[in-house]
Formats: C-alpha cells, structure tokens, sequence
C-alpha cells in the first residue's frame, strides 16, 4: 500500500523518476513476498496451482495502476506536415510548437521534461492555445515560470481558453506573461516575417469571454473583425475545434485548437471518448482536419481537469512543419 500511495503522488507531481523508483519499489516488494522466497520457493512451486490466482489478484491491479499512470505522465511529440500553396517559399520548414491545456500540469519540477523536449524540437515558434492555468485550482506561478522559460526557447505567442474566461484576475495573469515576452493575441493580429515574405498569425480567445451568446457567432464576429484583409497565408489561434466550419467559411489556411483532450480516453480503432459541446465520440478530438483550404489541428493537451486521468492517450506536445509545394 506504501507503494501504491507513493506512486499516487509521484503522479501529482509528474515526476516520472520517482515514478520508475516507486515502480521498482513494489516489484522488489512482490519478490520479498512468501511465496516468492527463496526459502519458501519449493513450497511455492508445489502449491503454484492454488497460489497463481492470488498472485495475480495482487500483481495485475499494480501493473494496470502503473501503466495508467504511466501514460498520464509520459509526454509525446506528434510531428505533422502542412502542405500549402499559399504559403511562401521562405517559410517552408517553418517549425511551430504547439501546447495546450496544461491546466497547471508540471512535467519535472518546474516543467523540466516539458522544457527540455521544447528545447529538443527547436520551433521557430510557440504557440499556446489555451487553459494554461485550471479554473478549478488555479496556479498561476506554473503557467508563468513554463511561460518564462520557453521565451528562452523561441517566441511564444498565446490566447485565453475557456477556464481563463472564468478567472476574475486573468488581466494579472495576461500582465504577468506579457511581462516574460509572451504575445498574448486576444483578438488581435500580428505579421510574422522571413527575409520579403510574411505570413499573419490571429488570436481569437475563447467564446466562454462573451457569456450568453452562441460561440459560433461570436467566433464569426471576432474573425471578421480581426482577420487581415489582404491575401497572405493566415493562421489562427482559437481553444474550440468544434467550431471548425465556422474557420473553414473564413478560408483559413491553418487553425490551431485544443480544449477537448483527446477525449479523455481514446478506444483502439475509434478514437476519443467523450468532449465538451461535442458529446460522446466527437467528432473533432485529435489529429488534422480539412476543408477547403482549412486545415486544423487539434491537440490532445497536456493537463487534466475535472476528471485527473486520460486513458490510452497521453499527454502531447505537436509539432507542425510548413511545407509550399
């Protein structure tokens, strides 16, 4: 039980280390078991038909209670490609990372595994795409310190999600990344150049900011309002990717979303779970979506929320690479 408790909280703290220790730990408490013994090994062998069934009662519960774990705390990078005519020559190769949902999640102490393998990917960009802080435990020294140190790694660039919406002080929380030389692109626009060659990047924060309207009308208003006119390959940053036709009617060329987790846990051969204002097996959960000339990404996230465990879906740092033809 010591055991069991101990990789509890390496769990809390997402310290995957501790997590091998305590891991370590229980097998070598299983080995000091009676029946496995070297004294007691010969009566083991005689009587293993009536001791198999509670061996396995007490090992098959710690193994699924590790990997589960184990998968929770596990960062994985997701490589794509998004190939574009409209994209200029220049920025073809251009490297973006993209976070989401860390709902104040540490890898490491102080993110370290999560910097680290940031540092490893070498973007060009960051891109945040929401829920850097959880509403329900909001921490916001771990969405400032992640934020501090990867402006050391390449510029990043960030929009509210919807548990942001909900934090009477997110301005502190806006002034403090700002502060670090975060972009933070609430409804706003900016131009990323390369040599003559420029491209637009938008943020548009989530629709939970306007309570009481409907979110596609308030993502149709806001990119209207803050969408570029003129005709350059454009991204946007914005939490929902059920809004995805909305983006598409905007011919965008490239939407970066989160929100939904992955669905929480992703069943072999079909895919997310469940997912807010999608319901059961959403249809826009993880991966790339197209139409037209839209193209989004949706990330599984990092961090959990109101339920603390995903399944079968581990956390995720995506990495998009801009290819023209």
């Amino acid at each position: 039980m010591c055991c069991l408790f101990s990789i509890f909280l390496n769990c809390i703290f997402s310290d995957i280390d501790l997590f091998k220790i305590s891991l370590y730990n229980i097998v070598i408490t299983f080995i000091h078991l009676p029946p496995f013994h070297p004294f007691t090994m010969k009566f083991f062998i005689l009587k293993s038909k009536k001791m198999l069934p509670f061996i396995l009662l007490c090992i098959i519960p710690v193994l699924l209670v590790a990997l589960l774990i184990y998968g929770n705390i596990t960062l994985t990078t997701t490589e794509i490609t998004v190939t574009s005519e409209r994209l200029p020559d220049s920025f073809s190769g251009f490297r973006i990372a993209h976070i989401s949902d860390l709902h104040n999640t540490e890898f490491g102490r102080n993110n370290t595994r999560l910097l680290n393998r940031l540092q490893e990917i070498a973007p060009d960009i960051i891109v945040i795409t929401g829920d850097i802080v959880d509403s329900r435990r909001t921490n916001m020294d771990i969405a400032i310190s992640f934020a501090t140190a990867a402006t050391d790694i390449a510029p990043v660039f960030y929009v509210g999600g919807n548990h942001e919406s909900r934090l009477e002080n997110y301005t502190d929380l806006t002034s403090a990344l700002t502060s670090v030389g975060v972009s933070v692109l609430d409804n706003k626009n900016i131009v990323l150049s390369r040599g003559y060659d420029t491209i637009n990047l938008t943020g548009i924060r989530d629709p939970a900011f306007v309570p009481g309207e409907m979110p596609s009308a308030v993502i149709d208003t806001l990119l209207h309002r803050h969408l570029p006119t003129e005709e350059t390959y454009s991204m946007v940053l914005c939490h929902r990717p059920e809004l995805f036709d909305t983006y598409a009617s905007h011919d965008i060329d490239l939407v970066f979303s989160g929100h939904v987790h992955g669905g929480q846990f992703r069943l072999p051969l079909i895919g997310g779970l469940f997912a807010p204002a999608q319901g059961f097996f959403p249809k826009y959960d993880s991966g790339t979506y197209s139409s037209g000339n839209t193209t989004m990404v949706v990330s599984r996230g990092l961090g959990n929320s109101l339920f603390p465990l995903r399944i079968n879906n581990p956390p995720e740092i995506i990495v998009a690479t801009l290819l023209s033809p």
